[in-house]
């Protein structure tokens, strides 16, 4: 089946003199090596004898016994005995995880998800299957909302609880939360459970007392009637809705301002949390707009994730939502963290790091002009087309001696029309800048359209350039990038102090 979940027939190549199997392609099917597909050598009354000639004919070169010699050993493969690993049900799912991990350690490397979604799949007592079914298709909807007409010919599914709850985005064309059915798993979990360890999970739907260490079928029950709900809460149309648009209200309108899904997967945490909890909408909305900006910021979740999200849902449980984010956040971002760190974390050049993407977000909130635009926004450009400008032009640094990774730094970008991206092209700061001074002076204009000094001042603060490059642009690369470092730590400092 493929990733649309469409049946597709794959034909199998095997090469008898080399004794070599490859799904086969045009390259294949052109060379009379290849037996085109070993369906043939399977298929009730074959004689590997007539496929032999077959093959001989088409290759009289080759050697007629070992042709068929091979020809044998292909079809003994029906009657060969497979291994079976057969493992006591007293055993705890971290030894059961490391036997699978080392069985299968040359094949596709499985996660946690990948055991609680067999685990899921494999118990048709509590609905496992649907339940499995709404998780894959939801996250494959999320990314391709026309794959409802698939799920729609699954007449099983369309009768299930579930299939009321996600048709909706098939009329959906909204990228900025796309989640994976590991994401899915990891919220619904964690939002219904307390829990942030996946294998928690895995042991509760086998129906493990933690207290006992013992096996309960009671657990198991119990177990997959919370998942279903927390999937149910996470696929809701007005949850899902409402969480994203609360994402976008702190500044990030596009899926590539999200550096870090763990961060967005934690805040739907805290919405559904919240939400569960009777936490006022109002206040609910500001938390989770502060602690996605805090995770972002500080790169919470960049680490050991399932740790840290285990501990914060803990905290938040023993705390109170609202207690642990004012806590976790004053301690943190302290003023010498917007003043010091935050400007040092930021000497980088990672165009998708979580600072950059915060300080663009923060410029959306802002409503900002585009860099020397008049009235074209950030919004816009993000939304639609944008250029990411080197305030000190690349070419013209790469000419000075100067490496990627000093040319690309974060501080030495901003957002613009791509017009004005070409038109200022490589010039030295100080011929453009000084050109933008002679073009607020009654000058020609060349970038942009803004011709009011005031303007041209209220622009470059708004991007976080130091003003003295309008009126004696000589500034060395290295001090306007320190200092710019430092007005865009200040201006996140603002703008996380609006969320």
């Amino acid at each position: 089946m493929s990733k649309e979940y469409k049946r597709q027939r794959i034909r199998i190549a095997f090469h008898p003199l080399e004794e070599k199997f490859e799904v086969s392609n045009t390259a294949i099917q052109k060379d009379p090596a290849w037996i085109q597909d070993i369906a043939v050598i399977f298929e009730a009354g074959a004689r590997t004898s007539k496929v032999r000639r077959d093959y001989l004919e088409a290759n009289p070169q080759a050697d007629s016994d070992a042709v068929e010699d091979t020809l044998e050993k292909l079809k003994s493969i029906t009657t060969n005995q497979v291994g079976i690993i057969e493992l006591s049900s007293a055993l705890d799912i971290e030894t059961v995880t490391e036997i699978f991990i080392r069985v299968n350690s040359e094949g596709v490397a499985l996660s946690q998800a990948d055991f609680v979604m067999s685990k899921i799949a494999a118990n048709e007592t509590y609905g496992g299957n649907t339940l499995r079914k709404a998780i894959d298709y939801f996250s494959h909807l999320a990314k391709h909302p026309a794959f409802l007409t698939t799920v729609e010919q699954d007449t099983a599914f369309a009768a299930s609880e579930f299939y009321p709850k996600l048709k909706w985005l098939g009329g959906i064309n909204d990228d900025l939360y796309d989640p994976s059915y590991t994401d899915m798993l990891r919220v619904a979990f964690t939002s219904e459970f307390g829990r942030g360890r996946l294998q928690d999970l895995v042991a509760l739907l086998s129906g493990r007392n933690f207290e006992t260490k013992q096996y309960e079928e009671a657990i198991a029950e119990e177990s997959f009637a919370k998942l279903r709900k927390g999937i149910h809460n996470f696929i809701s149309q007005q949850h899902f809705e409402k969480f994203t648009m609360i994402i976008r209200s702190a500044g990030f309108i596009t899926p590539d301002l999200i550096s870090s899904q763990n961060a967005v997967n934690f805040a739907y945490i805290i919405y559904l949390h919240g939400r569960s909890k009777g936490v006022n909408q109002a206040e609910l909305e500001g938390l989770v707009r502060r602690w996605f900006a805090f995770a972002l910021l500080t790169g919470r979740y960049s680490g050991s994730a399932e740790t840290t999200i285990d501990r914060d849902i803990h905290q938040i449980n023993e705390r109170g939502l609202a207690a642990y984010v004012q806590e976790m956040t004053a301690a943190t971002l302290t003023p010498s963290f917007w003043d010091n760190l935050l400007p040092q974390q930021m000497d980088t050049s990672n165009s998708n790091s979580p600072y950059f993407s915060a300080f663009q977000a923060a410029q959306v909130k802002a409503g900002d002009p585009g860099f020397l635009s008049q009235a074209i926004k950030v919004p816009d450009l993000l939304l639609n087309r944008t250029d990411v400008h080197h305030i000190y032009p690349a070419d013209f640094l790469k000419k000075q001696g100067l490496t990627k990774g000093k040319y690309n730094q974060i501080a030495n970008f901003a957002l613009t029309q791509q017009e004005i991206n070409i038109a200022i092209g490589n010039k030295d700061p100080k011929v453009y800048f000084a050109e933008l001074r002679e073009q607020v002076s009654g000058g020609p204009v060349k970038y942009g359209g803004i011709t009011d000094a005031a303007q041209m001042r209220e622009n470059l603060r708004r991007h976080c350039i130091p003003a003295v490059m309008l009126d004696n642009p000589t500034m060395p690369y290295e001090a306007f990038l320190e200092q710019r470092r430092k007005l865009m730590a200040h201006k996140l400092r603002d703008w996380f102090g609006g969320l």
